[in-house]
């Protein structure tokens, strides 16, 4: 590391350039190529799976999803004026560029009008549906177009896949909102304008050249079309937190009177090798989902892996070297007056006699902090405990499944497209099942031809449509309509009794194998695969972690605790997204949308990135304490210590981290703000509840029982040292703290002030 940071330092003009050139030539690239991202939640070998294959095999029509709804609110759609007002509008909208087709209820090739004859829609189909998602402007000029048609009583919405890409985030305003915040936080921290921009500046070049390959990767793989905004979401956070680190750390060797490249280099060699850990556990957490072998989540993994990577890289390396062009001006005015009063040897330039201080020891709130938690460890374990344990009970609520348009905001044209056609036609005619089946033979044609009638009056079922057969007659189709909406419990219930009673009875001795789909089939399919996989993803995200930790601080109950502390983090984020999303806790006031179940995949995701975060904050934590007990074998002394110097910055981090995320929910995409929401608050609850309360408190009340580790693992286990100690100079203030712990290190009572 100290060689890596040496090269940088001294080729910080190549270094640069490199990076500047590795991004525009990947943003170039994924210009070129263009974006093909997949929302393909299909899972090989499942009924919905199955189903979906033959439909595209033998109905590729059937793709396309938009609609064009209208309602009055006097008279009906079949009146005069409303009739010629559409037909005119859809005929409008069927020669625009883009559109394939337009099929209205006046014309009788598709839409219809419902029953009480006030609302009514038309079969949208876009060029591109199918092989691809068409081009966002045409559609815009769709929408724009057909909603132009309403007024004088007549609402007019649009709603499907095609017309959803309208209502993405178009601009970059989550990202912008995060920055600023960071770097405030970071002036506020710093104090310095040029130490507040550096971590800004490298975060941006890594998470920008990731988000490039992320698009380039999305050409060799299923990726999935939130996987470049996770990945800006979680860059962001973590590639600022370690430059962050790094330039601490490298302003404390200025502070120490080092000269730039020494403090660089030693900064880099020290922190710099706790950031490699760090950023290491996060990918190997996220890697950790190609255990459950989905196509979906494999992209998933590999994009945001590739995100952490590089910002890595980027703090190794581009760092160091804009480190070396800004000098000591990293340092705010009076630092570095303060540190121009030490020789760069670290030897104290002589003044007037005075009583010898450490100027980098812990003070302040910290300090203070620190000694609460040694006198009242117990008192302060309950509370912590207490508090993530009521934040953890409505993950116990937690409902996979489908989120849909009708989950959108109230004023995107989606959701009011939902809610009219729900409203019309009933909640079902929103997300239908389909019934597929191959069909051989004749007798097996007249026998599916014959499942609707047998079907209509199952309860749950709203309509049956007719068989629609396929491919010369090789397979047919039946469209069933709940009476309950896609994302509804009842709707998964339908499915289950379809496929175990219902649909078996019917085709007793038909030959007939009848697959479910639809969208609830799929994500329910989806969600149960997950959940059967579950248990061997946590235990090897979990199992690993305690390996690494194991090797890092050869102790037993440092892992355990680790485990323990990132599942409650885990189950209280849990918590607040079922309340928030699921129960609809304020997600209408911010913006969010209905309340709706949770996604099926946003579990595993939000494991795996929870479990690499609260790694990072484990290891700069208790890597301190280590430090410590490893120099004076008094673990309240250690712990104490630990917390006290490590506290204010990874609260400073953890502060970053959290208005980044919470960033995103200005987004407008409701995955995104599940997972800014989860993360930000995960982050909240692990920095300023677990790490800086109930972590050190179980550790003072543990006592020496901390670092235990039996003789023979202790034996057989590698050594390694994450971050190790740094050099202490022989003169000045840094030799009294170096000889202090062990002239006044006490094992039980001793001054609860953390500086020597």
């Amino acid at each position: 590391m100290t060689a890596l940071a040496r090269w940088c330092l001294r080729r910080r003009l190549a270094v640069v350039v490199l990076w500047l050139v590795a991004l525009a030539g990947t943003a170039a690239a994924a210009a070129l190529a263009g974006s093909s991202y997949s929302e393909d939640y299909r899972v090989p070998g499942t009924e919905s799976g199955r189903a979906t294959a033959l439909l595209e095999r033998d109905f590729p029509g059937r793709g396309g999803d938009d609609t064009i709804v209208w309602h009055t609110t006097s008279g009906t759609v079949r009146s005069a004026d409303v009739r010629q007002r559409m037909s005119h509008t859809l005929r409008e909208v069927a020669a625009l560029p883009g559109v394939a087709s337009v099929d209205g209820p006046y014309t009788g090739s598709g839409g219809g009008i419902s029953p009480d004859g006030r609302t009514a829609y038309a079969d949208l189909t876009f060029r591109g549906d199918g092989a691809g998602d068409p081009d966002v402007g045409r559609v815009r000029t769709v929408v724009g177009t057909a909603r132009a048609a309403a007024g004088d009583g007549l609402e007019v919405a649009l709603g499907g896949s095609s017309i959803g890409l309208t209502e993405g985030a178009n601009s970059h305003l989550s990202e912008l909102v995060g920055i600023v915040v960071a770097a405030v936080v970071l002036f506020v921290v710093f104090g310095s304008l040029a130490a507040c921009l550096l971590p800004i500046a490298t975060a941006l070049v890594g998470v920008g050249t990731a988000a490039a390959g992320t698009v380039l990767l999305g050409h060799l793989m299923p990726v999935a079309g939130f996987a470049p905004m996770l990945g800006t979401l979680i860059g962001l956070g973590v590639g600022i937190d370690y430059a962050l680190f790094i330039v601490t750390r490298h302003r404390k060797g200025l502070r120490q009177g080092l000269s730039v490249p020494e403090a660089a280099e030693r900064a880099v060699a020290t922190t710099g090798r706790a950031v490699v850990f760090a950023g290491g556990t996060v990918c190997a957490a996220l890697l950790g989902m190609l255990v459950l072998r989905l196509d979906f989540l494999i992209g998933v993994a590999l994009a945001a892996s590739l995100t952490v990577l590089l910002t890595v890289a980027a703090s190794l390396t581009l760092l160091p070297a804009l480190l070396g062009f800004m000098g000591r001006r990293v340092l705010g005015r009076r630092e570095r007056r303060a540190a121009g009063s030490v020789a760069p040897t670290g030897l104290a330039v002589p003044t007037a006699p005075a009583a010898p201080t450490d100027p980098t020891a812990p003070t302040g709130l910290a300090a203070r902090w620190s000694a609460l938690v040694e006198r009242r460890p117990k008192l302060l374990a309950a509370v912590a405990a207490a508090v993530m344990l009521v934040l953890a009970l409505p993950a116990f609520a937690l409902h996979l499944g489908t989120s849909d348009q009708g989950n959108n905001p109230a004023s995107s044209t989606t959701r009011q497209a939902y809610d009219l056609l729900a409203d019309g036609f009933g909640p079902g005619v929103n997300g239908p099942l389909t019934l597929v089946a191959e069909l051989d033979g004749a007798g097996e044609r007249l026998a599916f031809d014959r499942l609707p009638e047998r079907l209509r009056g199952t309860p749950g079922i709203a309509s049956v449509g007719p068989a629609t057969h396929g491919r010369g007659g090789a397979s047919g189709v039946i469209a069933v309509v709940p009476d309950s909406s896609p994302q509804s419990r009842a709707t998964s219930d339908l499915v289950r009794r379809l496929r175990a009673e219902t649909l078996p009875r019917a085709t007793a001795g038909t030959g007939l194998d009848v697959h479910v789909g639809g969208p609830t089939a799929a994500y329910d399919d989806f969600a149960a695969v997950i959940r059967g996989k579950l248990p061997l993803f946590v235990g090897t995200v979990v199992g690993l972690g305690c390996v690494l930790l194991l090797l890092a601080f050869r102790s037993v109950g440092i892992p355990l605790k680790a485990a323990a502390m990132n599942i409650a983090a885990v189950a209280s984020s849990f918590g607040l997204i079922v309340a928030v999303f699921q129960w609809g806790w304020g997600s209408e006031s911010l913006g969010l949308g209905r309340a709706g179940p949770i996604e099926p995949f946003l579990p595993v995701v939000m494991i795996a990135v929870l479990f690499g975060l609260s790694m990072d904050y484990q290891v700069f934590l208790v890597s301190r304490m280590y430090e410590e007990w490893l120099a004076t074998r008094d673990n309240r002394r250690a712990v104490r210590v630990g917390l006290a110097e490590t506290s204010r910055v990874i609260n400073s981090a953890a502060i970053i981290m959290i208005s980044v995320f919470l960033a995103f929910v200005l987004s407008g995409d409701r995955v995104i703000a599940m997972f800014g929401i989860g993360l930000a608050s995960a982050v909240a609850l692990d920095a300023f509840v677990l790490r800086t309360l109930l972590v050190p408190a179980l550790m003072h009340l543990l006592g020496g029982a901390n670092w235990w580790l039996p003789g023979w693992l202790d034996r057989r286990l590698p050594r390694i040292s994450i971050e190790p100690p740094e050099p202490r100079p022989t003169h000045g203030p840094d030799r009294l703290r170096e000889t202090a712990p062990l002239a006044t290190a006490r094992p039980e009572r001793e001054d609860v002030r953390p500086a020597v």
